[in-house]
């Protein structure tokens, strides 16, 4: 990667940190998780709605490192507004590429800013915080589908 690409990413990661995308808490919403890397102490608290088979809503509050905040910022605009099957197909490349060790540059198209969080795939201490946000986004799903599964048998 060239400097000037370098240069590049890191204004992608600091502009989603300055002014992120879907921060605050919302309601309604069908699961909500809290996720905590222990290492660093990055902290999340996650929403998920879904309808009609698409992600309606992602809202969060994150505290922790600029990596960990602005990726949460990425995924949520990445992923409202998706299909489910098609905004998995999305967490699914973009953890291929964090688990590559930089061997994987990800597809802008797929991942769009998200591919400036990659470079910390080569720094296995930063993967955790880059992955947090991606970790509970799943986990909501989880717990959405239980949530429901609940209330289908009540």
């Amino acid at each position: 990667m060239s400097p000037g690409l370098d240069a590049l990413y890191t204004e992608i990661i600091f502009e989603h940190d300055r002014r992120p995308r879907h921060a605050g808490l919302r309601e309604p919403f069908d699961a909500e998780v809290s996720h905590r890397n222990p290492t660093c102490g990055d902290e999340i608290r996650l929403r998920v709605r879904r309808r009609g088979g698409r992600v309606e809503d992602l809202s969060y509050e994150a505290v922790g490192c600029a990596m960990s905040r602005a990726s949460a910022s990425m995924m949520a605009e990445l992923l409202i507004g998706r299909e489910l099957a098609e905004a998995e197909d999305v967490v699914h490349a973009f953890e291929t590429a964090m688990g590559s060790r930089g061997t994987d540059p990800g597809d802008e198209d797929v991942l769009g800013d998200a591919v400036a969080l990659l470079g910390a795939s080569k720094f296995p201490g930063r993967v955790k915080c880059v992955l947090l946000a991606w970790k509970a986004y799943r986990a909501a799903l989880l717990e959405a589908d239980l949530l429901s599964d609940e209330e289908a048998e009540a």
